[in-house]
């Protein structure tokens, strides 16, 4: 390569550019120098070195603080070229300087927390609803942190001196309830407000913008985008990054190459999979909004494609009754889930709590996919119909129970 397309591929590298933009070729700027068009999968876990004086004083400078290696790559654990890619992409996305991938959402908070604790910051404060598991990881104290659950307008006063992290989820899972970040950030003073990112995605929300330090993704959703890889990542700060590496190095939750590949090429996209989704998940919000089988619809002010609607009926039925939209957890792949919060994804958090946050028993979650809008409200409609059915016969036969024990007390 000549040395005008040099500089033309540094131009283009520091430029500015829109986020649909970023999102096919970040992490990719360097493919064209080296004669490529798509990223290669470096599925080596190790990698020769003859040089055993260097590679001491590469490992010491990562003991000390985390950062990437420089030089080529050393060992599977300590990093992989594929996984980095994907990591700088999501960090332009989020307007962070690093971001760190590990494999799984919940191997991400994990890292964070214990972060947290090696510094003597054990205690964090937490804001409901938050996604199950990472409400039971807290309250639980899994990894040794003390929690305090509190309302937004709370989150103030119960800062502790040994408080190392604020934990918010918005749009939040599964109610979809919203938050002012920005507000949060400044109750938070010096204490990182830690933001899950993973409903709205960098094409709706950037928390970082509104004062987050820490924003948290379970990969495995939209990022990924097809319901075939698990993955977790943090945007954050570089110091705090090579904290997390060292941590996710300690403890292994590495995120496997070909997955760092799927992600990348989830993230290229991502924008117009997000805005197709949110615009077909917006006309059903409409209809179910008019629907008297429906009591209440959950939408964010963001929009996004996630809905969340509480049914009059039987909620198991309308599970029980889609063809087309698949029941199961998960969220943020091409096709449409739906699922049944109180019985699966947040099942393990206690039940006062769970109802106390807003998530009833007839709250369903829905997922939208790419599929079209009149086919998914026909599938739709139909196991509402079912469920409707369903909760009429149950009356029915309540109001015969009610009746034949009152013929008894009088013939009695």
């Amino acid at each position: 390569m000549n040395s005008a397309s040099t500089h033309a591929y540094d131009h283009a590298r520091t430029t500015p550019r829109a986020l649909a933009t970023e999102a096919v070729h970040a992490g990719r700027d360097d493919l064209a120098r080296q004669g490529l068009h798509v990223p290669p999968i470096d599925l080596s876990t190790t990698y020769p070195s003859y040089d055993s004086r260097g590679e001491a004083a590469r490992i010491d400078a990562f003991a000390t603080d985390g950062a990437q290696p420089e030089g080529p790559p050393i060992y599977g654990r300590l990093g992989n070229p594929t996984v980095a890619r994907f990591e700088t992409a999501l960090a332009r996305l989020e307007g962070t300087e690093s971001a760190v991938a590990f494999a799984s959402g919940m191997a991400a908070l994990s890292a964070v927390l214990l972060v947290r604790a090696s510094m003597g910051l054990r205690h964090v404060v937490a804001v409901r609803p938050l996604y199950g598991c990472s409400d039971h990881l807290l309250t639980a104290g899994l990894l040794g942190s003390e929690v305090t659950w509190v309302d937004p307008a709370g989150v103030a006063d119960a800062l502790r001196p040994d408080t190392g992290l604020v934990l918010v989820e918005s749009p939040a899972n599964p109610t979809l309830a919203e938050l002012d970040l920005r507000a949060l950030a400044h109750a938070c003073g010096s204490v990182p407000l830690l933001a899950d990112n993973t409903f709205a995605t960098p094409v709706l929300q950037r928390p970082v913008e509104q004062g987050a330090r820490l924003v948290l993704h379970s990969a495995t959703k939209y990022l990924g985008g097809h319901g075939d890889v698990m993955a977790g990542v943090v945007a954050c700060d570089e110091e705090f990054a090579g904290r997390l590496r060292q941590v996710r190095f300690a403890t292994g939750g590495v995120l496997h190459p070909l997955a760092g590949y799927l992600l990348l090429r989830g993230l290229a996209t991502l924008p117009v999979r997000v805005r197709a989704a949110s615009a077909t998940a917006a006309e059903l919000v409409h209809r179910l909004t008019a629907d008297p089988r429906v009591a209440r619809v959950h939408y964010p002010r963001i929009g996004g494609a996630m809905i969340a609607f509480e049914v009059r009926g039987d909620p198991h039925e309308v599970i029980a009754g889609v063809r087309l939209i698949t029941p199961a957890v998960s969220l943020g792949s091409v096709d449409t889930l739906i699922q049944h919060p109180a019985s699966i994804s947040h099942r393990i958090v206690e039940e006062t709590d769970r109802r106390g946050a807003g998530v009833s028993d007839r709250l369903l979650r829905m997922s939208v996919g790419l599929e079209d809008v009149e086919d998914l409200w026909a599938d739709l409609d139909g196991a509402l119909g079912k469920a409707a059915d369903g909760a009429t016969g149950e009356r029915a036969t309540d109001e015969r129970a009610v009746l034949s024990m009152r013929q008894a007390r009088a013939r009695a």
